[in-house]
């Protein structure tokens, strides 16, 4: 099957590496989700030791089928694992796709290392893929996530009211983000700055 993004494709800066998704990473992205109970917040996916082999699975799935590519999050200078994120809902035909399933063991959130992660990210979709949009999507009571897509330079589209049902049965309303070719250019120098104030 022909893939948009090469399975493979590994995205590294001096401050993390992605690297492709492998079974081999489940216990370190166990741990890294232990660090602050992750899948204790409700409006999230992230995996406990009970789902983390499904949540592999069906990434790999995915990527099998040309959906997405799963990246494993790694600490370029200590090697270790801290958390994921992945390319999802690819639409090669309309040069689009969003960037989602993002999550990163506490002691690493709110020290730009989401930034980094990003900044690779879009690069790749704006400069290699050549994409006209990338899109972003939380949960509605994700404030957390909502402010730092916002931060990103993200613009607000709207809110799919009751998008899907949530394991509880309650529902889920999802807030859509996303940023264009057209305004790459800006929010790539936004993304620089914040890392600049990051590291002066």
């Amino acid at each position: 099957m022909h893939h948009w993004i090469d399975p493979q494709l590994e995205l590294v800066n001096e401050i993390v590496k992605l690297v492709p998704l492998s079974p081999v990473h489940r216990d370190d992205l166990v741990e890294a989700a232990t660090d602050g109970k992750l899948w204790e917040l409700w409006y999230t996916s992230v995996p406990d030791v009970s789902k983390i082999d499904d949540y592999i699975k069906l990434a790999l799935d995915e990527q099998s089928k040309g959906l997405a590519k799963p990246f494993t999050v790694v600490d370029a200078k200590t090697g270790k694992i801290i958390g994921s994120t992945r390319f999802c809902k690819l639409q090669p035909q309309h040069r689009r796709l969003e960037i989602g399933y993002t999550w990163y063991a506490k002691r690493y959130q709110r020290t730009g290392v989401n930034t980094h992660c990003k900044l690779l990210l879009l690069q790749y979709a704006f400069e290699e893929l050549n994409c006209i949009a990338v899109q972003f999507m939380t949960d509605w009571f994700n404030l957390n996530s909502r402010e730092a897509i916002a931060r990103l330079g993200a613009k607000q589209d709207g809110i799919l009211r009751h998008h899907r049902l949530n394991k509880d049965g309650s529902y889920r309303d999802s807030v859509v983000f996303s940023i264009t070719n057209t305004e790459w250019s800006g929010v790539q120098k936004n993304l620089l700055l914040k890392l600049h104030n990051y590291n002066p």
